[in-house]
Protein backbone atom coordinates (compact mmCIF):
# COMPACT_ATOMS: atom_id res chain seq x y z
CA UNK A 1 0.00 0.00 0.00
CA UNK A 2 1.17 3.14 -1.01
CA UNK A 3 0.95 5.99 1.60
CA UNK A 4 1.65 9.57 -0.42
CA UNK A 5 -0.73 11.91 1.55
CA UNK A 6 1.66 13.81 3.53
CA UNK A 7 -0.59 16.14 5.55
CA UNK A 8 -1.50 13.65 7.65
CA UNK A 9 -0.11 14.28 11.30
CA UNK A 10 2.68 11.84 12.43
CA UNK A 11 0.48 10.46 14.67
CA UNK A 12 -2.66 9.46 11.92
CA UNK A 13 0.42 7.95 9.70
CA UNK A 14 1.75 5.48 12.88
CA UNK A 15 -1.77 5.05 13.22
CA UNK A 16 -2.31 3.63 9.71
CA UNK A 17 1.02 2.02 9.89
CA UNK A 18 -0.26 -0.36 12.87
CA UNK A 19 -3.05 -1.32 11.28
CA UNK A 20 -1.24 -3.11 8.56
CA UNK A 21 -0.20 -6.50 9.06
CA UNK A 22 3.48 -5.98 9.02
CA UNK A 23 3.66 -2.48 10.54
CA UNK A 24 7.31 -1.88 10.20
CA UNK A 25 7.39 -3.06 6.56
CA UNK A 26 5.27 -0.71 5.49
CA UNK A 27 6.86 2.33 6.91
CA UNK A 28 9.63 1.39 5.30
CA UNK A 29 8.21 1.96 2.59
CA UNK A 30 6.23 4.44 3.35
CA UNK A 31 9.93 6.14 3.42
CA UNK A 32 11.70 5.02 0.28
CA UNK A 33 8.46 6.19 -1.56
CA UNK A 34 9.10 9.89 0.41
CA UNK A 35 12.85 9.61 -0.28
CA UNK A 36 11.88 8.98 -3.97
CA UNK A 37 9.79 11.95 -4.63
CA UNK A 38 12.27 14.22 -2.94
CA UNK A 39 14.89 13.02 -4.93
CA UNK A 40 13.13 12.87 -8.30
CA UNK A 41 12.42 16.72 -7.22
CA UNK A 42 15.97 17.60 -6.54
CA UNK A 43 16.86 15.96 -9.87
CA UNK A 44 14.65 18.32 -11.82
CA UNK A 45 14.39 21.03 -9.76
CA UNK A 46 10.68 21.01 -9.02
CA UNK A 47 7.96 19.82 -7.42
CA UNK A 48 5.07 17.66 -8.93
CA UNK A 49 3.03 19.93 -11.37
CA UNK A 50 5.34 22.83 -10.19
CA UNK A 51 5.96 25.84 -12.62
CA UNK A 52 8.94 27.66 -12.38
CA UNK A 53 11.77 28.72 -14.71
CA UNK A 54 14.29 26.26 -12.90
CA UNK A 55 12.81 23.56 -13.87
CA UNK A 56 14.97 20.79 -16.35
CA UNK A 57 12.93 18.00 -16.38
CA UNK A 58 9.23 16.95 -16.42
CA UNK A 59 7.81 13.40 -14.86
CA UNK A 60 6.43 10.91 -16.46
CA UNK A 61 4.09 8.69 -13.90
CA UNK A 62 5.22 5.55 -11.94
CA UNK A 63 6.35 2.26 -12.82
CA UNK A 64 6.61 -0.64 -10.35
CA UNK A 65 9.23 -2.35 -9.01
CA UNK A 66 9.92 -5.17 -6.80
CA UNK A 67 12.35 -4.27 -4.02
CA UNK A 68 13.59 -7.67 -1.66
CA UNK A 69 14.53 -6.47 1.81
CA UNK A 70 15.42 -8.18 4.57
CA UNK A 71 12.43 -7.01 6.16
CA UNK A 72 10.53 -8.58 3.48
CA UNK A 73 9.45 -7.66 -0.52
CA UNK A 74 8.30 -4.12 -1.18
CA UNK A 75 6.38 -2.94 -4.54
CA UNK A 76 7.37 0.72 -5.14
CA UNK A 77 6.21 3.14 -7.02
CA UNK A 78 9.44 4.86 -8.92
CA UNK A 79 9.03 7.70 -10.51
CA UNK A 80 9.63 8.34 -14.32
CA UNK A 81 11.18 10.61 -15.84
CA UNK A 82 10.69 12.05 -19.45
CA UNK A 83 14.06 11.91 -20.50
CA UNK A 84 17.36 10.60 -18.72
CA UNK A 85 15.81 7.94 -16.68
CA UNK A 86 15.90 7.05 -13.02
CA UNK A 87 16.75 4.64 -10.40
CA UNK A 88 16.70 5.33 -6.98
CA UNK A 89 20.17 5.87 -5.10
CA UNK A 90 18.84 2.85 -2.52
CA UNK A 91 17.98 0.28 -4.98
CA UNK A 92 21.46 0.75 -7.64
CA UNK A 93 22.57 -2.82 -8.37
CA UNK A 94 21.58 -4.31 -4.42
CA UNK A 95 18.54 -5.77 -5.62
CA UNK A 96 19.08 -7.90 -8.50
CA UNK A 97 23.02 -8.39 -7.68
CA UNK A 98 22.32 -8.97 -3.92
CA UNK A 99 19.36 -11.62 -5.28
CA UNK A 100 22.10 -13.54 -7.57
CA UNK A 101 24.40 -13.80 -4.84
CA UNK A 102 21.72 -15.38 -2.61
CA UNK A 103 21.19 -18.20 -5.57
CA UNK A 104 25.24 -18.83 -5.42
CA UNK A 105 25.07 -19.42 -1.91
CA UNK A 106 22.21 -21.78 -2.14
CA UNK A 107 24.27 -23.76 -5.07
CA UNK A 108 27.31 -23.53 -3.64
CA UNK A 109 25.78 -26.11 -0.82
CA UNK A 110 24.45 -28.25 -3.21
CA UNK A 111 28.01 -28.23 -4.96
CA UNK A 112 29.93 -29.19 -1.86
CA UNK A 113 31.97 -25.65 -1.97
CA UNK A 114 33.59 -25.10 1.70
CA UNK A 115 30.74 -24.53 4.09
CA UNK A 116 33.18 -22.66 5.85
CA UNK A 117 33.50 -19.76 3.39
CA UNK A 118 29.60 -20.05 2.49
CA UNK A 119 28.76 -19.48 6.14
CA UNK A 120 31.06 -16.09 6.09
CA UNK A 121 29.40 -14.72 2.92
CA UNK A 122 26.14 -15.59 4.14
CA UNK A 123 26.69 -13.66 7.17
CA UNK A 124 27.97 -10.54 5.19
CA UNK A 125 25.10 -10.36 3.63
CA UNK A 126 22.48 -11.04 6.67
CA UNK A 127 20.76 -13.88 4.93
CA UNK A 128 21.00 -16.08 7.45
CA UNK A 129 17.59 -16.95 7.68
CA UNK A 130 16.41 -16.63 3.96
CA UNK A 131 13.66 -19.46 2.95
CA UNK A 132 14.42 -21.90 0.65
CA UNK A 133 11.05 -21.18 -1.12
CA UNK A 134 12.04 -17.27 -0.99
CA UNK A 135 15.30 -18.33 -2.64
CA UNK A 136 13.00 -20.31 -5.63
CA UNK A 137 11.12 -17.56 -6.28
CA UNK A 138 13.89 -15.05 -6.53
CA UNK A 139 15.74 -17.79 -9.06
CA UNK A 140 12.98 -17.24 -11.01
CA UNK A 141 12.45 -13.78 -11.48
CA UNK A 142 15.92 -13.39 -12.17
CA UNK A 143 16.87 -16.12 -14.79
CA UNK A 144 13.62 -14.52 -16.81
CA UNK A 145 15.05 -10.52 -16.13
CA UNK A 146 18.88 -12.05 -16.78
CA UNK A 147 17.41 -14.63 -19.89
CA UNK A 148 15.34 -11.68 -21.58
CA UNK A 149 18.42 -9.33 -21.58
CA UNK A 150 21.07 -11.52 -22.93
CA UNK A 151 18.64 -12.26 -25.62
CA UNK A 152 16.82 -9.11 -26.24
CA UNK A 153 16.80 -7.65 -30.28
CA UNK A 154 19.42 -4.98 -30.81
CA UNK A 155 19.37 -2.58 -33.02
CA UNK A 156 20.29 -2.93 -36.84
CA UNK A 157 23.69 -0.85 -36.99
CA UNK A 158 26.07 -0.39 -33.83
CA UNK A 159 29.51 1.59 -35.45
CA UNK A 160 31.66 0.45 -32.68
CA UNK A 161 31.88 -2.64 -30.51
CA UNK A 162 34.16 -3.16 -27.73
CA UNK A 163 35.21 -6.86 -26.49
CA UNK A 164 37.05 -8.02 -23.84
CA UNK A 165 37.13 -11.43 -21.62
CA UNK A 166 36.67 -12.15 -17.82
CA UNK A 167 38.49 -14.89 -16.37
CA UNK A 168 36.63 -16.71 -13.30
CA UNK A 169 37.38 -19.91 -11.17
CA UNK A 170 34.12 -21.67 -12.06
CA UNK A 171 33.03 -25.31 -11.00
CA UNK A 172 32.45 -27.62 -13.90
CA UNK A 173 31.75 -31.31 -12.80
CA UNK A 174 33.38 -31.75 -9.54
CA UNK A 175 36.97 -29.58 -11.28
CA UNK A 176 37.67 -25.84 -10.77
CA UNK A 177 38.18 -24.48 -13.92
CA UNK A 178 39.35 -20.86 -15.19
CA UNK A 179 36.28 -19.76 -17.52
CA UNK A 180 36.28 -17.04 -20.42
CA UNK A 181 33.16 -14.92 -20.33
CA UNK A 182 33.08 -12.01 -22.74
CA UNK A 183 31.62 -9.01 -22.72
CA UNK A 184 30.41 -6.57 -25.43
CA UNK A 185 29.48 -3.11 -25.36
CA UNK A 186 28.52 -1.41 -28.33
CA UNK A 187 27.47 2.17 -28.95
CA UNK A 188 24.15 2.97 -31.26
CA UNK A 189 23.99 5.74 -34.05
CA UNK A 190 22.86 8.20 -31.37
CA UNK A 191 26.31 7.53 -29.34
CA UNK A 192 24.78 5.79 -26.92
CA UNK A 193 26.69 2.92 -24.74
CA UNK A 194 25.02 -0.59 -24.34
CA UNK A 195 25.41 -4.05 -22.96
CA UNK A 196 25.16 -6.54 -25.99
CA UNK A 197 26.25 -9.42 -24.55
CA UNK A 198 27.81 -11.51 -21.74
CA UNK A 199 28.65 -14.39 -23.27
CA UNK A 200 30.70 -17.95 -21.92
CA UNK A 201 33.45 -19.08 -24.27
CA UNK A 202 35.43 -22.39 -23.85
CA UNK A 203 38.26 -21.10 -25.54
CA UNK A 204 39.60 -18.64 -27.36
CA UNK A 205 39.62 -19.45 -31.05
CA UNK A 206 37.95 -18.25 -34.30
CA UNK A 207 34.92 -20.56 -33.89
CA UNK A 208 33.65 -19.44 -30.46
CA UNK A 209 34.38 -15.58 -31.24
CA UNK A 210 32.18 -16.72 -34.46
CA UNK A 211 29.49 -18.02 -32.86
CA UNK A 212 29.35 -14.96 -30.48
CA UNK A 213 28.98 -12.47 -33.27
CA UNK A 214 26.10 -14.64 -35.41
CA UNK A 215 24.37 -14.35 -32.03
CA UNK A 216 24.69 -10.86 -31.88
CA UNK A 217 23.41 -10.94 -35.54
CA UNK A 218 20.89 -13.28 -34.70
CA UNK A 219 19.06 -10.81 -32.35
CA UNK A 220 19.42 -7.79 -35.10
CA UNK A 221 22.54 -6.38 -35.25
CA UNK A 222 23.48 -6.71 -38.33
CA UNK A 223 26.28 -3.48 -39.34
CA UNK A 224 29.54 -2.81 -37.61
CA UNK A 225 32.56 -0.32 -38.44
CA UNK A 226 34.66 -1.40 -35.62
CA UNK A 227 35.79 -3.98 -33.33
CA UNK A 228 38.15 -2.63 -30.29
CA UNK A 229 39.69 -5.88 -28.12
CA UNK A 230 43.09 -7.60 -27.54
CA UNK A 231 44.40 -9.89 -30.07
CA UNK A 232 42.46 -13.30 -29.32
CA UNK A 233 43.41 -15.83 -31.55
CA UNK A 234 40.79 -15.82 -33.99
CA UNK A 235 39.21 -12.89 -33.83
CA UNK A 236 40.31 -10.72 -36.72
CA UNK A 237 39.14 -13.70 -39.24
CA UNK A 238 35.66 -13.84 -37.16
CA UNK A 239 34.89 -10.26 -37.37
CA UNK A 240 35.94 -10.23 -41.35
CA UNK A 241 33.71 -13.23 -41.92
CA UNK A 242 30.66 -11.82 -39.69
CA UNK A 243 30.40 -8.02 -40.67
CA UNK A 244 31.86 -7.03 -44.04
CA UNK A 245 34.09 -3.96 -43.91
CA UNK A 246 34.32 -3.54 -39.96
CA UNK A 247 37.94 -3.01 -39.00
CA UNK A 248 39.70 -4.09 -36.29
CA UNK A 249 41.64 -1.88 -33.98
CA UNK A 250 43.93 -4.10 -31.53
CA UNK A 251 43.83 -2.34 -28.23
CA UNK A 252 46.73 -0.21 -28.07
CA UNK A 253 47.16 -0.96 -24.12
CA UNK A 254 47.04 -4.63 -24.34
CA UNK A 255 49.49 -3.87 -27.27
CA UNK A 256 51.91 -1.95 -25.55
CA UNK A 257 52.15 -4.84 -22.92
CA UNK A 258 52.87 -7.09 -25.16
CA UNK A 259 55.75 -5.52 -26.15
CA UNK A 260 57.20 -4.27 -23.21
CA UNK A 261 57.56 -8.20 -21.69
CA UNK A 262 60.54 -8.18 -23.96
CA UNK A 263 61.89 -5.11 -22.17
CA UNK A 264 64.52 -5.67 -19.49
CA UNK A 265 63.48 -4.00 -15.97
CA UNK A 266 66.01 -1.75 -16.17
CA UNK A 267 65.03 0.11 -19.03
CA UNK A 268 60.98 -0.03 -19.26
CA UNK A 269 60.35 3.00 -18.42
CA UNK A 270 62.43 4.56 -20.69
CA UNK A 271 60.81 2.87 -23.84
CA UNK A 272 57.67 2.69 -22.28
CA UNK A 273 57.73 6.94 -23.05
CA UNK A 274 59.13 6.31 -26.57
CA UNK A 275 56.68 3.51 -27.41
CA UNK A 276 53.84 5.25 -26.27
CA UNK A 277 54.91 7.99 -28.79
CA UNK A 278 53.56 5.75 -31.70
CA UNK A 279 49.98 6.47 -31.04
CA UNK A 280 49.86 10.38 -29.79
CA UNK A 281 50.88 11.14 -33.36
CA UNK A 282 48.53 13.25 -35.31
CA UNK A 283 47.59 10.74 -38.30
CA UNK A 284 48.23 7.23 -39.03
CA UNK A 285 51.17 8.09 -41.70
CA UNK A 286 52.91 10.10 -39.06
CA UNK A 287 52.56 7.34 -36.57
CA UNK A 288 54.01 4.31 -39.36
CA UNK A 289 56.82 6.70 -39.99
CA UNK A 290 57.85 7.02 -36.20
CA UNK A 291 57.21 3.62 -35.45
CA UNK A 292 59.62 2.61 -38.44
CA UNK A 293 62.40 4.97 -36.79
CA UNK A 294 62.05 3.43 -33.38
CA UNK A 295 62.03 -0.20 -35.12
CA UNK A 296 65.38 0.43 -36.58
CA UNK A 297 66.59 1.75 -33.98
CA UNK A 298 66.40 -0.55 -31.10
CA UNK A 299 66.02 -3.81 -32.79
CA UNK A 300 69.33 -4.40 -32.22
CA UNK A 301 68.93 -4.36 -28.05
CA UNK A 302 65.74 -5.65 -28.08
CA UNK A 303 64.94 -7.92 -31.35
CA UNK A 304 61.66 -9.43 -29.66
CA UNK A 305 59.81 -6.48 -28.60
CA UNK A 306 60.62 -4.96 -32.11
CA UNK A 307 59.24 -8.19 -33.81
CA UNK A 308 56.13 -8.06 -31.52
CA UNK A 309 55.55 -4.33 -32.52
CA UNK A 310 56.18 -4.78 -36.13
CA UNK A 311 53.81 -7.86 -36.49
CA UNK A 312 50.89 -5.78 -34.66
CA UNK A 313 51.81 -2.55 -35.31
CA UNK A 314 48.85 -1.68 -38.47
CA UNK A 315 45.96 -3.36 -36.38
CA UNK A 316 46.94 -0.88 -33.61
CA UNK A 317 46.77 2.00 -35.92
CA UNK A 318 42.82 1.57 -37.10
CA UNK A 319 41.72 4.54 -34.70
CA UNK A 320 43.09 7.03 -37.02
CA UNK A 321 40.81 6.01 -39.93
CA UNK A 322 37.95 7.11 -37.36
CA UNK A 323 39.74 10.62 -36.71
CA UNK A 324 36.74 12.77 -36.61
CA UNK A 325 35.89 10.21 -33.26
CA UNK A 326 38.19 11.05 -29.76
CA UNK A 327 41.03 8.47 -29.88
CA UNK A 328 40.82 8.06 -26.58
CA UNK A 329 37.28 6.31 -26.77
CA UNK A 330 38.27 4.09 -29.63
CA UNK A 331 41.67 2.50 -29.53
CA UNK A 332 42.06 0.84 -26.75
CA UNK A 333 39.64 -1.27 -24.29
CA UNK A 334 39.83 0.86 -21.44
CA UNK A 335 36.24 1.63 -20.55
CA UNK A 336 35.76 -2.32 -20.69
CA UNK A 337 38.60 -2.36 -18.41
CA UNK A 338 37.00 -0.28 -15.62
CA UNK A 339 33.80 -2.18 -15.98
CA UNK A 340 35.43 -5.68 -15.15
CA UNK A 341 37.59 -4.38 -12.09
CA UNK A 342 33.42 -3.64 -10.98
CA UNK A 343 32.40 -6.92 -11.87
CA UNK A 344 35.77 -8.86 -10.39
CA UNK A 345 34.89 -6.72 -7.08
CA UNK A 346 31.53 -8.71 -6.64
CA UNK A 347 32.70 -11.58 -7.44
CA UNK A 348 35.83 -11.89 -5.65
CA UNK A 349 33.35 -12.28 -2.59
CA UNK A 350 32.37 -15.59 -3.72
CA UNK A 351 35.84 -16.88 -5.15
CA UNK A 352 34.64 -20.23 -6.19
CA UNK A 353 31.20 -20.14 -8.30
CA UNK A 354 29.24 -23.33 -8.36
CA UNK A 355 28.54 -23.50 -11.46
CA UNK A 356 28.71 -21.55 -15.08
CA UNK A 357 24.65 -20.07 -14.80
CA UNK A 358 25.53 -18.89 -11.49
CA UNK A 359 28.53 -16.83 -12.56
CA UNK A 360 26.34 -15.41 -15.64
CA UNK A 361 23.41 -14.78 -13.51
CA UNK A 362 25.54 -12.85 -10.95
CA UNK A 363 27.34 -11.08 -13.53
CA UNK A 364 24.55 -10.27 -15.90
CA UNK A 365 22.22 -8.79 -13.01
CA UNK A 366 25.00 -6.42 -12.04
CA UNK A 367 25.25 -5.31 -15.61
CA UNK A 368 21.54 -5.02 -15.61
CA UNK A 369 21.85 -2.35 -13.31
CA UNK A 370 24.94 -0.66 -14.42
CA UNK A 371 23.08 -0.63 -17.86
CA UNK A 372 20.06 1.61 -16.37
CA UNK A 373 22.14 3.73 -13.87
CA UNK A 374 25.32 4.80 -16.14
CA UNK A 375 24.36 4.18 -20.12
CA UNK A 376 20.84 5.65 -19.97
CA UNK A 377 22.45 9.27 -19.97
CA UNK A 378 23.96 11.89 -22.22
CA UNK A 379 26.44 10.06 -25.81
CA UNK A 380 28.86 8.90 -25.28
CA UNK A 381 30.06 10.21 -28.94
CA UNK A 382 28.56 13.02 -30.73
CA UNK A 383 25.90 11.34 -32.87
CA UNK A 384 26.42 14.26 -35.40
CA UNK A 385 29.95 12.76 -35.67
CA UNK A 386 28.64 9.13 -36.34
CA UNK A 387 26.18 10.63 -39.29
CA UNK A 388 29.39 12.15 -40.72
CA UNK A 389 30.79 8.92 -40.64
CA UNK A 390 28.48 6.93 -41.91
CA UNK A 391 27.49 9.67 -44.85
CA UNK A 392 31.44 9.12 -45.72
CA UNK A 393 30.96 5.31 -45.41
CA UNK A 394 28.22 5.13 -48.12
CA UNK A 395 29.88 7.65 -50.59
CA UNK A 396 33.11 5.58 -50.90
Amino acid sequence: MAYQNSTLSLEQMLLKFMSEQDPMLSMLQWLCEQMMEAEVTAKIQAQKSERTDTRTGYRSGYRVRRFDTRMGTMYLFVPKLRKGGYVPFFVTEKSRAEAALIQVIQEAYIQGVSTRKIRKLASRLGIESISHSQVSQITRELNEQVEAFRNRPLKKTYPVLWVDALYEKIRDNHRIVHMAIQVVIGIDEQGRRDILAIQPMPEDSETTYKALFDHLKSRGAQDVWLVVSDAHKGLAKAISESFAGCSWQRCKVHFMRNIMAHIPSRDKDFFASRLKQIWLQPDDQTAMTYAEALMDEYEGPYPAAIQVLEAGLEDSLQFYHFHQIDHRKISSTNMLERLNREIRRRSHVVGVFPNQDAYIRLVTSYLMEYHEDRFTGRSYINPNILQEIQEQRQVA
